[in-house]
C-alpha cells in the first residue's frame, strides 16, 4: 500500500513526532472523516508500505530523524509558491528560509524525491499572472540543480474556502489566457532542467509542455521502489486526479500553515481546538478514542509484484 502522509494537513511541518513514533510502533488509527464514530487501525509496517507519499510546506521538523525512515521508500511533495504571508500566514520567508530548507532536503535524500509544487496559482490583483511569472521564474533560480519536476495547479473555490476566495477576489483567467499562462510556466521551468505537470487540472496543457501529472504517481514509485505496483486509479479523488490508490493518515482541521485557499479547515479556531489534542505518544492523531468508537483494523498489503512478468523479461 501507499500511504499519503498528507493531503488532509502538514505532518512533516506539525506532527512528524507522532508519525515517526507510529513508524516505531508499526501502525496507527485513523478516524473517518465522514464516519466520525469508525476507526482504522492500520498497519504501517516495512512489509506492507511500499511507499510513503509526503505533503509539506516545511519539512525542516522532520531533518533530525529522516534516518528512522530507512527502511521505507519515500518522496515529498514540498510546496513552495510565491505567496506571502497575507495569503500563507505561517510559512517562513521563502527566500530566507524555505528555499534553504528545500536544497537541504534535496541534498539529504536526492533531488528526484523532491518535487516542487508552485500550487496552488491563485490570481487576485496583487498576485497577478505576471506576479506568478516573476516569483516561479525567481524560485526555480534557486531551485536548479534541486529538483527535477515541478506540480502546478490553479486554486479551485470550496464551500471552506468560498468566503476567503471571495475577500482575497479571486478571479479566473479565460481559457486562452491560462493556457498562454502555463506556457510562460513550463518554458521557464524547462530553462532549469524542470519538467512541468499539471494536478487534477480538467484543461488540457499538453499543447504547451504541460502533461497531467499525479501526485501519486505509479510509474515514479516503480522507478524509486524498483518493484511493479499493482494499484489502481484513487477512486475517493476527482475524476481529473490520476493518483493510484493511497491511504491518507491524517485529519482535517488539524493543519496550522494559515493558508487562506484551504480547503481541509473549517475555521481558525476549529484548527485550534482540534490542536489542544495533540499528544505525539496516541495512536490517534489529534484526539483521543472514546466509548462510542468503533476500531476495525484495515486489511492491507503490499502491492509490490513478487514475480516477473513477460515485460520484466
Amino acid at each position: 500500500m501507499i500511504l499519503s502522509a498528507s493531503r488532509r494537513t502538514d505532518i512533516p511541518n506539525y506532527y512528524s513526532e507522532w508519525f515517526l513514533n507510529r513508524i516505531k510502533e508499526g501502525y496507527l488509527y485513523v478516524r473517518n472523516p465522514f464516519h466520525a464514530r469508525q476507526i482504522s487501525k492500520i498497519t504501517i509496517s516495512p512489509e506492507v508500505v511500499d511507499c510513503i507519499v509526503f505533503w509539506t510546506k516545511n519539512p525542516e521538523p522532520m531533518f533530525a530523524r529522516l534516518g528512522e525512515l530507512g527502511a521505507y521508500p519515500y518522496y515529498f511533495q514540498f510546496t513552495l509558491t510565491g505567496f506571502g504571508r497575507d495569503i500563507e500566514s505561517h510559512i517562513p520567508h521563502k527566500k530566507k528560509v524555505m528555499i534553504p530548507v528545500f536544497r537541504t532536503l534535496s541534498d539529504k535524500i536526492g533531488r528526484e524525491r523532491v518535487i516542487w509544487r508552485y500550487d496552488p496559482i491563485l490570481f487576485t490583483d496583487q498576485y497577478n499572472p505576471q506576479y506568478h511569472l516573476r516569483a516561479f521564474e525567481q524560485i526555480a533560480k534557486e531551485l536548479y540543480g534541486y529538483t527535477s519536476r515541478c506540480v502546478i495547479s490553479f486554486a479551485d473555490t470550496y464551500a471552506k474556502n468560498k468566503k476567503s476566495m471571495e475577500a482575497l477576489g479571486a478571479f479566473s483567467l479565460t481559457e486562452q489566457d491560462l493556457t498562454a499562462f502555463a506556457g510562460e510556466i513550463a518554458q521557464i521551468a524547462a530553462g532549469y532542467n524542470i519538467k512541468t505537470a499539471s494536478c487534477a487540472e480538467a484543461a488540457d496543457l499538453s499543447s504547451c509542455g504541460i502533461e497531467h501529472g499525479c501526485c501519486i504517481d505509479k510509474e515514479f514509485i516503480e522507478n524509486i521502489t524498483g518493484c511493479r505496483i499493482r494499484a489502481g486509479k484513487d477512486r475517493n479523488q476527482r475524476s481529473e486526479c490520476g493518483c493510484i490508490e493511497s491511504i491518507d493518515v491524517g485529519a482535517y482541521n488539524t493543519c496550522r500553515n494559515g493558508c487562506r485557499y484551504c480547503y481541509a479547515n473549517d475555521s481558525p479556531e476549529r484548527v485550534s481546538n482540534t490542536c489542544r489534542l495533540y499528544d505525539a505518544h496516541s495512536p490517534l492523531l489529534c484526539g483521543s478514542i472514546t466509548k462510542d468508537d468503533r476500531i476495525t483494523e484495515r486489511d492491507v498489503t503490499s502491492w509490490k509484484e513478487s514475480q516477473l512478468t513477460l515485460w520484466d523479461l
